[in-house]
């Protein structure tokens, strides 16, 4: 019978979704098994053969864990609020509700069609109230927590709430804002509610504040640093700006030092380790105030030439934090972000107008792009001054978009000689660079080896190393109460405000002082209303202000008409909206009880699954979604909702499938384009064609191209030989690039199983692969060579050559499939099906267990060969084949016959047969006979297990 892929693909889809073959139980006797891929966000263009990817490698350990007997968690769904959505919405008029929901539908027919074994009764989407209800729980309960250092994790904020009743916050040790005040308890006793309440906001572990932000005008909506890239929005392309907003917060920073050491306990790849830990940027140094100098200070300064005697006041304080406080009295300037709130204050008025000037030009440039552009020197005098802590010399202090001012305070100590972002500053604006290390020629460069410093030209510090300066300074500085040491992180508290319609909803109202209340929680979810249009308001509000019933009455609770709103009894709710990784920082844990409509999960079901035992996903969300969520999952543990610090044990970060660009070239002044072998010597400018208008040998579809590029319907195409032959580039897979293969038609065409064994066979999972539908016929091939060997099985005793076949292909497959070495399997499966043919194999009792260790890779040719044997339930949960050794143990030794050094012949004989037997079996050989010609020979040499060399 035909191998008949189609019919036998849609056979066992089917089955598999009637049966719910893959729903897991909240409860078994048999040993958990989580298995989780990043859920996608479903776009309008759908899956491309690069996406599935992560999906088969998972879907294939997912399999094998229920072949090994484990009762296994395999969900899917989707994380379905997003930007494009909203932006078709402002398009077009239609409500993202609808996009998503078409997307959604595309997206699981594709799925469904690569036999993934997902357990769809779990399936969750960000957008649907039932799912956001927990989002919003969960906000509601970070904003009524706060993190308390003496017991490290964070506490119901009524504790705080009590412990300032009994005694203030004298005593509290709290992740709180830098500008926190001390009070006494009588002194909170006789605030007004709404003081106490701004004064908690200070500590709760979401709260309100003016922060710095990316700004899109474009796009209507502040963007995370990884929603831009090269200074401009990912989406779109459209400029960003720094802008300060009042936004909600998360206190992540609060976590910075658990989330460091926690990942020593996770198996997670290294490099996204790393970037975890350079990004939370732990250090160690000092905190340092300068005092400023009022400028009627510096007049009299520059007049008696005296800091002390002139002295009147101290205006402002700049503090700093530097890891290298033992450099301190090499400090020539000081150097502030242009963001930096002291900047409008200080500057004097002959410099405000250039530096206002290079303040709006630093807003047009990313954080990422200051720190990445170390060629570019940029800088402005504010014309202030301040004054060193221990020589009281006066330090100029600039602006310098080198400086950020999210990274500890947003100001520099700048110290030429030991740091040489601050040398070339000072080298490009002629400020002096005094030298503080003994011996150093610092006249070329800067000299930052803090392993080799003795410390010169530096008062109190002249002759000590690194530690030893660094200890005395900052005893100095307490002592003078201008500094003290200090742990700093790079780590921001994280942005949650999104000036947004397609997002979930704050629960969240704001009394008639201004002040945010959360909805009750038996109100929840608070469901996003219905508006006319998706642009911000024209006063500027995000979209949520078009709506017209968007107030909240305290006493019927419900959303009424904004005109009732009397701050009395109806009050404004929140006009923004969650950011985008605000639904993906729990999903993992409301899978183990998505129907769950009383709690998030209940102790049951978190209590069994416990947390993620694999997860498959991109590297690209190392400081985006893997560090919120493991920050949310370690306030879920601390608050006793959850059992595990950390929610995935294992993660593995799969590569990229990329496509096979094909370019055009085109003349840069004229409507010309060359192939690509005469474009030598010429100007041209490359631009992508569709790789769907292009042979296998690289011809380009001319008349298809002019309908693709309708500008170029006149255009001269300059061939060689009669053709035009396009340029090739390996690049991301990407509907920009026009070289995405559509997944639906490789199917249509091969079969799931067909790419889903291409895929893995293409190299190991972490690697990058390029893709060329091209050979996705040897896989293909091999599929209708594995049908072919099941054509007539047979209850025969197998023979042990098909044992020694299958047995190592058994531990083969299983050690390829515990190291993730899916590759090298589909190369084994090749063998074994080549071998096990050349053998005549037709053993039921080798066939049945083959069966089964292909079925984890290609699912549906499995349980089609697994009915054919007679069999009636599905081979999902059929036991793995075990490896037996004694398969492989050789029994009988191969020998190569020599005569005078010459090879003539083989001899199988015993491996156990000692010298003389092997000896005598030889000589008695007729084959031994007629080489020897009668003679005796002179010598016989035995090497058992090796050589017999007959010397005549």
């Amino acid at each position: 019978m035909k191998y008949n892929f189609r019919e036998i693909e849609k056979k066992w889809q089917t089955y598999w979704a009637k049966n719910q073959t893959f729903k897991a139980e909240n409860s078994s006797d048999k040993p958990k098994y989580y298995v989780l891929d990043m859920f996608p966000y479903p776009s309008g263009a759908g899956l491309h053969v690069g996406h599935p990817l992560g999906y088969i490698a998972s879907d294939i350990y997912a399999r094998y864990k229920r072949h090994k007997g484990f009762n296994v968690l395999h969900p899917m769904g989707y994380d379905s609020f997003g930007l494009p959505a909203e932006q078709y919405a402002i398009q077009t008029g239609q409500h993202p509700a609808i996009t998503t929901a078409t997307n959604i539908k595309r997206y699981r027919e594709q799925l469904d069609q690569l036999g993934f074994s997902f357990d769809w009764s779990r399936e969750v989407r960000t957008s649907d109230p039932k799912y956001y209800k927990w989002t919003q729980w969960i906000f509601i309960q970070l904003f009524n927590s706060w993190y308390n250092k003496r017991s490290d994790k964070a506490e119901s904020i009524t504790s705080l709430m009590a412990v300032f009743e009994k005694e203030g916050n004298i005593n509290i040790q709290a992740a709180c804002d830098e500008d926190t005040p001390v009070f006494s308890s009588e002194e909170w006793k006789g605030l007004s509610a709404s003081e106490q309440q701004q004064l908690l906001l200070k500590y709760r572990l979401t709260y309100l504040a003016d922060a710095e932000v990316n700004w899109c005008s474009a796009l209507g909506t502040v963007l995370a640093n990884d929603e831009i890239v090269n200074g401009v929005s990912e989406r779109g392309g459209h400029p960003v700006i720094r802008k300060k907003m009042t936004q909600w917060m998360m206190r992540i920073t609060a976590y910075a030092q658990r989330l460091l050491e926690d990942l020593d306990n996770i198996d997670w790849p290294q490099p996204l380790k790393d970037a975890q830990t350079n990004w939370i940027g732990r250090s160690e140094g000092a905190s340092v105030t300068f005092n400023v100098i009022p400028s009627k200070d510096v007049e009299a300064l520059e007049a008696t030439g005296d800091v002390a005697t002139s002295r009147t006041s101290v205006s402002h304080k700049i503090e700093v934090f530097t890891t290298r406080p033992d450099t301190i009295f090499g400090a020539s300037f000081m150097t502030l972000a242009p963001e930096h709130e002291l900047v409008d204050k200080i500057t004097a008025p002959e410099q405000k107008a250039a530096v206002e000037a290079y303040v709006e030009a630093t807003t047009k440039r990313s954080e990422r792009d200051r720190l990445a552009d170390v060629k570019t020197i940029s800088g402005v005098f504010t014309g202030a001054y301040a004054e060193h802590p221990f020589t009281k010399a006066r330090i100029p202090v600039w602006i310098g978009d080198y400086v950020l001012a999210g990274y500890g305070t947003g100001a520099v100590m700048s110290v030429p000689c030991g740091d040489q972002r601050d040398y070339d500053f000072a080298k490009h604006f002629n400020i002096p660079i005094p030298n503080i290390f003994e011996g150093v020629d610092i006249s070329e460069e800067a000299f930052a080896d803090k392993g080799n410093t003795i410390i010169a030209n530096s008062d109190f510090l002249n002759g000590l190393d690194y530690p030893q300066a660094t200890r005395k300074v900052i005893a100095a500085l307490e002592e003078i109460g201008q500094g003290k040491g200090k742990i700093n992180y790079r780590l921001r508290d994280a942005v949650f405000s999104r000036q947004r319609y397609w997002g979930e909803p704050f629960p969240v109202y704001y009394d008639s002082q201004g002040m945010p209340q959360m909805l009750p929680e038996a109100c929840l979810p608070l469901e996003l209303p219905e508006v006319e249009k998706y642009l911000p308001t024209e006063t500027g509000e995000p979209p949520l202000g078009n709506a017209s019933h968007w107030a909240w009455n305290t006493e019927t609770f419900e959303v009424v008409a904004n005109t009732s709103v009397d701050y009395a009894t109806v009050f404004p709710l929140e006009l923004n909206t969650m950011p985008g990784w605000a639904g993906s920082s729990q999903y993992f844990n409301r899978y183990m009880d998505p129907g769950n409509e009383a709690a998030i999960f209940s102790p049951e079901a978190i209590n069994y699954w416990q947390d993620v035992d694999l997860y498959i996903g991109g590297s690209e969300h190392a400081t985006g979604h893997l560090l919120y969520s493991r920050f949310w999952q370690k306030f879920m543990y601390d608050r006793g909702w959850a059992p595990k610090k950390e929610y995935a044990k294992k993660l593995i970060n799969q590569g990229m499938i990329t496509g096979m660009s094909a370019f055009v070239y085109k003349d840069q002044d004229k409507n010309v384009l060359y192939s690509k072998s005469l474009t030598v010597g010429k100007e041209v400018i490359p631009l992508h064609a569709d790789v769907t208008l292009v042979n296998s040998s690289d011809e380009l579809d001319i008349a298809g191209f002019k309908t693709f590029r309708p500008e170029f319907q006149d255009a001269e195409f300059v061939l060689e030989e009669g053709k035009y032959v396009v340029g090739r580039e390996i690049e991301k897979m990407s509907k920009s690039k026009y070289n995405v293969v559509n997944p639906d038609q490789i199917c249509e065409d091969y079969g799931a199983d067909s790419l889903r064994l291409y895929e893995m066979f293409l190299g190991p999972l972490e690697q990058s692969k390029p893709w060329n539908t091209a050979g996705i016929t040897g896989v293909h091939s091999f599929l209708k060579k594995l049908w072919k060997l099941y054509r007539s099985v047979d209850d025969s005793t197998p023979t042990p050559e098909h044992l020694k076949t299958l047995h190592k292909t058994i531990k083969k497959v299983e050690e390829d499939i515990e190291n993730f070495s899916f590759n090298t399997s589909v190369s084994t499966f090749m063998i074994c099906v080549n071998e096990l043919t050349a053998q005549k194999c037709t053993s039921k009792a080798v066939l049945e267990p083959l069966a089964i260790l292909v079925s984890p890779y290609a699912p549906h040719i499995a349980e089609a060969l697994w009915e054919g044997l007679g069999h009636t339930e599905s081979i999902a949960y059929e036991p793995f084949p075990q490896f037996e050794e004694q398969y492989l143990v050789e029994s009988t030794k191969e020998y190569p016959i020599s005569f005078n050094g010459k090879m003539r012949f083989t001899l199988e004989l015993p491996l156990d047969m000692d010298k003389a037997g092997i000896e005598a079996a030889v000589l008695a050989h007729d084959r031994t006979a007629k080489y020897l010609e009668g003679r005796t020979p002179k010598k016989v040499i035995v090497v058992p297990g090796k050589i017999v060399n007959i010397v005549g």
